[in-house]
């Protein structure tokens, strides 16, 4: 095969970085480089204007107030934050939290870790498109609990939660509501008033920003929350998370998300055309594939198949010009099968040929062309290499 450049459909995993989001960062790296908390003279000032500039951005792009904004070091913190801070700051007024099996590894971790100091986790079950049900949510609710954690949108299969539906839920129950929106700002429109929602985690490197930089919406009235902070040391950030600012890498984050809320729409329909393009090529080249997660309600450019009776880490080994993955990146070197696989009925065997695409904003259409041609070459050669493997799990 001819050598050519490398195609990344991996836009899951991360995103690379606009190259707009690196004008606007680089000045706070050779030229405004103080520090936001030095209040005395004018590089702390300038640096903590362009502090509070992203924070009015990442606050427009999910209709937050500034004030609402705390900055972290990506989702994963912000996530630990939103969970263990309700947790230990309203255990008073129950033990008992609500999430779903397909969630991210950070939040049900993070499960993990406070079911061991004492609070009880009802993880609900999907359906075979990875929906959860919002009837089964309102049954799995006692009088003990305080804390519901749903993402907006499924990181490997892409399927978008009834968020409206389980904010409202939640808001006439008197429940805190959490939602991990990495994988959906920027994509699809996120709107923590219409969605009463309490607690938002966002990240700047799932929207063309810059890695180690991310965000949790706190929200300050009807009702107002409070969380106890994990990380002491200085009284930053409303005093919930201590430590000197990533001026650079939060100016990125302003400027990403202003960014996204200029162009997602048309991005999502130029995107979701590419992966479309995708998905019928392959079904029409490829015998014996399957769709995972909804086909409608599901993230633009989010494509999850299943090749039966070929190993995804085989077919990515044989096609090392197209950057794709096997899952979440956070455990893709796991040996184990995916568990939101697992949770909408994949057998181990599938779950272990399954491929996540990731379309984004610079892939190009000629690249989903090679793409096709490419997996159809490799996926019929490996069938041919290892007919009796293929033929056992048809």
């Amino acid at each position: 095969m001819t050598e050519r450049a490398p195609i990344y459909l991996d836009n899951h995993a991360t995103t690379p970085v606009d190259p707009r989001v690196v004008d606007a960062m680089l000045p706070y790296l050779t030229t405004f480089y103080g520090n936001p908390a030095s209040r005395q003279h004018g590089f702390g000032w300038r640096a903590e204007a362009g502090v509070q500039k992203a924070r009015r951005q990442v606050a427009a792009l999910i209709h937050a107030e500034e004030n609402e904004i705390i900055f972290t070091s990506g989702a994963t913190e912000s996530i630990n934050l939103a969970l263990k801070g309700v947790a230990e700051g309203y255990r008073s007024r129950g033990n008992h939290i609500v999430t779903v099996e397909t969630e991210h590894h950070a939040v049900l971790g993070t499960c993990q870790t406070l079911e061991r100091v004492g609070f009880s986790v009802t993880r609900l079950a999907v359906d075979r498109n990875g929906h959860v049900s919002v009837d089964d949510l309102e049954r799995a609710i006692t009088d003990r609990t305080i804390l519901v954690s749903v993402m907006v949108a499924n990181n490997e299969i892409g399927t978008l939660a009834p968020i409206d539906a389980i904010g409202k839920l939640c808001r006439e129950r008197g429940i805190l509501f959490h939602s991990d929106a990495a994988q959906a700002v920027g994509k699809v429109p996120v709107d923590v008033r219409s969605m009463n929602v309490d607690l938002l985690s966002l990240t700047a490197h799932k929207i063309y920003g810059p890695k180690g930089v991310g965000a949790l919406f706190v929200r300050k009235s009807g009702p107002r929350i409070f969380l106890a902070p994990q990380i002491e040391g200085g009284g930053h950030e409303e005093g919930l998370r201590s430590g000197t600012l990533n001026v650079p890498g939060i100016v990125g984050f302003g400027e990403a998300a202003a960014l996204a809320s200029l162009e997602m729409d048309h991005e999502r329909e130029r995107v979701g055309g590419l992966r479309d393009k995708l998905e019928d090529g392959l079904v029409s080249r490829v015998e014996d594939i399957a769709l995972n997660g909804d086909r409608t309600e599901r993230l633009s450019g989010n494509l999850s198949i299943t090749f039966r009776g070929v190993k995804a880490d085989k077919l990515i080994m044989d096609m090392k010009e197209i950057a794709v993955s096997t899952g979440s990146a956070c455990s893709s070197a796991s040996p184990r099968p995916s568990h939101v696989l697992r949770a909408i009925g994949l057998s181990d065997e599938d779950s272990h040929c399954t491929i996540r695409f990731g379309v984004g904003r610079f892939t190009k259409e000629d690249e989903i062309d090679y793409t096709i041609n490419r997996i159809a070459e490799v996926v019929g050669r490996i069938r041919k290499t290892s007919p009796t493997q293929y033929l056992a799990l048809s």
